[in-house]
């Protein structure tokens, strides 16, 4: 997959491909941004002509004062190997400061769109663009001028409500893993190193693999969850139970956030391997024991039902 990285104003050096265009934030990658970036590809089969997509960094709503977005559900480099899963072969990535946000919508298609020769558009039903979000997507048919073809991708429904990163995020901060899979088409999942920790899940027969995130996402709501995980390089499916929490039980003087997994039937050294670990259900919240005893025993019971869980679906 080629990824070009623009500013504004652009400066294109060298020849660039007619294309049809999917354009949108698209953190998540969800079914909703799916459907948008299908029918780009569809359209461009229809014309003879790349498919690509163009999405922004960093946040909109952040440059613009809007809101302070620190996490994401798909950071850039996620959200380019997501692309790349999907089969897209080009992504422009628009860098989004002040000076592209201050564009006109007629500037944002003179200036933008036209010199990458786009020959096909296609946005969500909510998409818009130009200063002060000023065009909605059904000025882009209006100012195209007929010098592209325009296509309106309408909202995708689950359980009764409209797929969306804001209700994908809500899941996640409900810990409803399950809900936010049927958003995404997939399990929710996020990537990180395995560092050392300070070994207690060893003392008590549950040694964990603690995971640094490299990069900002959106962590799930404090619990213990079913996890499938996948080592980088590796393409063999691992399970186990990971923990989101601060450990209440051990009353650290000074409570960390920590995201550790267990894996079953493994024993190995993981320090410095980078894991992708996929949430499939969520067992329980999180919650303190009035022994490090009493905490075992549910550890055990943790992963009984997390085994009953995976039997239950043929995965483990």
């Amino acid at each position: 997959m080629e990824t070009i990285h623009l500013t504004y104003p652009l400066h294109i050096e060298r020849e660039v491909p007619p294309v049809s265009l999917a354009i949108g934030y698209f953190d998540g990658v969800h079914l909703g941004h799916r459907s948008v970036i299908e029918r780009a590809r569809q359209i461009a089969g229809e014309l003879g002509v790349s498919p690509a997509v163009m999405t922004f960094h960093p946040h909109p709503r952040e440059v613009l004062g809007k809101a302070s977005v620190s996490r994401y559900l798909t950071p850039l480099r996620e959200k380019l190997l997501r692309f790349e899963e999907l089969g897209v072969q080009r992504v422009y990535v628009m860098k989004f400061d002040r000076e592209l946000a201050s564009r006109t919508r007629e500037e944002f298609i003179e200036e933008v769109l036209i010199p990458l020769k786009v020959r096909g558009v296609t946005v969500g039903f909510n998409f818009t663009f130009g200063r002060g979000a000023a065009g909605k997507a059904e000025d882009l048919n209006r100012l195209s001028d007929g010098r592209f073809q325009v296509e309106i991708v309408h909202p995708i429904a689950s359980d009764g409500d409209f797929v969306s990163s804001t209700r994908l995020r809500q899941t996640l901060d409900e810990g409803d893993v399950e809900a936010a899979m049927k958003i995404l088409g997939r399990p929710y999942s996020l990537r990180g190193e395995v560092v050392q920790g300070d070994q207690r899940g060893r003392t008590i027969g549950f040694p964990t693999a603690n995971i640094r995130l490299e990069e900002p996402f959106i962590i799930p709501a404090t619990g213990v969850y079913v996890v499938r995980v996948r080592r980088e390089g590796d393409s063999k499916d691992l399970f186990g139970m990971m923990n989101i929490g601060y450990r209440p039980t051990f009353r650290d003087p000074d409570p960390v956030k920590t995201l550790e997994v267990h894996l079953f039937d493994l024993d190995e050294n993981l320090y410095g391997d980078r894991l992708e670990v996929e949430f499939l259900h969520r067992l329980r919240g999180e919650q303190p024991f009035a022994s490090v005893t009493a905490l075992t025993e549910q550890l055990k019971s943790d992963e009984r039902n997390s085994r009953a869980w995976l039997n239950r679906r043929n995965l483990c």
